[in-house]
């Protein structure tokens, strides 16, 4: 999410074939295979989620690892492009005979594989999904918020706590992701009964001048303007309402900009930038609610990002679950143990863990509030509990 999505939405339009029968390994008493797909290299990078992970298998191995076998962890990358990430499923699934996959991060795998995934039943807790079908899958279910659910709750927070009127949204769309801001914004509206003021769908990730979407958005009337955007296009954004002298506009972003190089690099936040965090605000270094994470990170040389905390969480999901399986310890038992699941609660998240049997997996439905104000380099809580899109 640090870097343009643009050749992403091209990309992820190539058909790809689905290959082969399901073929499921024999237990045995050697290690269990675990992999996950990643972007770590190409237009939009996100190591740190399959590097938590594996540091969190890492020392569950040191301390005798699960009933007495090694977690080998295998992360593939998959170089932002389709035929890459369809190779790098294959690659874990049938060829390294993997019980699940964990601590994924990549802006198109779930698309890409999620119907490989049903058709060799194989599961994946996805460390940071991304694009729609990480939340759409019966086979794959996120440890994070998701973009979607993000975008409802910086809508709410700024509706329904900061109490502002005249919201408007430029949106900026990559591949198939439309329909699920929208069914974001619906929801926002669902909740409330509030309409935005203005919407432009048209807003281009990388763009090299704001300026005409800034004007016209000032004209339109809004107050306030939530954003999907990357960190570049973020601050491309507030310098073109800066250099058009808009300094009272509020801004309700993802936590895609949730980073303390963005909080540094932000000059003018105008009357706040706002951002639900995914987890519990990994800049307040002083809680304990990431102590745990933030040790193992540090120990290991981890960034400290929300996309680590995605990966360690995903990880330590599967222990817990895992370590359940009474017997052998194959894919069938993992993907039973993961669908039977009682939830799994952790202190940063603010809504339980649940795998579970359903067709879809979109049930994180809280966010932490931070804040930056202009000229503070930090980010700040603005909130003192999580803020929860209510039940319907």
């Amino acid at each position: 999410m640090r870097k343009t999505f643009r050749r992403l939405a091209i990309a992820t339009t190539a058909v790809l074939a689905a290959s082969g029968c399901a073929s499921t390994e024999a237990g045995t008493s050697g290690p269990i295979v675990v992999g996950s797909v990643n972007a770590l290299s190409g237009a939009a990078t996100f190591p740190e989620a399959s590097q938590a992970a594996k540091a969190v298998f890492d020392a569950a191995n040191a301390s005798g690892g699960v009933n007495g076998r090694q977690i080998q962890y295998k992360a593939i990358d998959d170089k932002g492009d389709p035929a890459a990430a369809a190779a790098a499923a294959r690659e874990i699934v049938g060829g390294d005979k993997a019980v699940a996959l964990v601590g994924s991060s990549s802006l198109l795998e779930c698309q890409i594989n999620a119907k490989y995934y049903e058709q060799q039943k194989i599961l994946s807790i996805q460390g940071i999904g991304v694009d729609p079908a990480c939340f759409s899958s019966p086979n794959i279910s996120p440890a994070n918020v998701g973009p979607y659910h993000d975008m409802t709750l910086t809508l709410l927070y700024g509706s329904e706590v900061l109490k502002l009127d005249d919201i408007c949204a430029l949106l900026e769309i990559a591949g198939n992701t439309l329909p699920s801001y929208q069914a974001a914004i619906d929801e926002w509206s669902q909740q409330t009964g509030k309409k935005l003021k203005y919407v432009d769908s048209t807003v281009p990730y990388g763009g090299s001048d704001y300026t005409s979407y800034i004007v016209k958005a000032r004209a339109a009337g809004c107050k306030a303007i939530t954003v999907n955007p990357v960190e570049p296009d973020s601050i491309g954004q507030l310098k073109a309402a800066q250099a058009q002298g808009w300094t009272d506009v509020t801004w309700l972003l993802l936590t895609s900009v949730y980073s303390d190089n963005y909080a540094k690099a932000v000059t003018n936040a105008g009357a706040g930038i706002y951002v639900p965090a995914e987890f519990y605000p990994f800049t307040d270094a002083s809680s304990s609610q990431t102590k745990e994470w933030r040790d193992l990170m540090s120990k290991n040389g981890i960034p400290l990002t929300s996309f680590s905390q995605g990966g360690y969480l995903a990880a330590k999901y599967f222990l817990e679950v895992v370590k359940g399986i009474k017997g052998d310890i194959t894919r069938e038992s993992v993907t039973k143990a993961l669908q039977e699941m009682k939830p799994i609660s952790d202190p940063m998240v603010g809504t339980p863990y649940l795998f579970g049997t359903g067709q879809t997996h979109h049930d994180n439905t809280a966010g932490w509030p931070v804040k930056l104000s202009s000229g503070a380099g930090k980010w700040e809580l603005a909130a003192k509990d999580w803020l929860r899109i209510p039940k319907k």
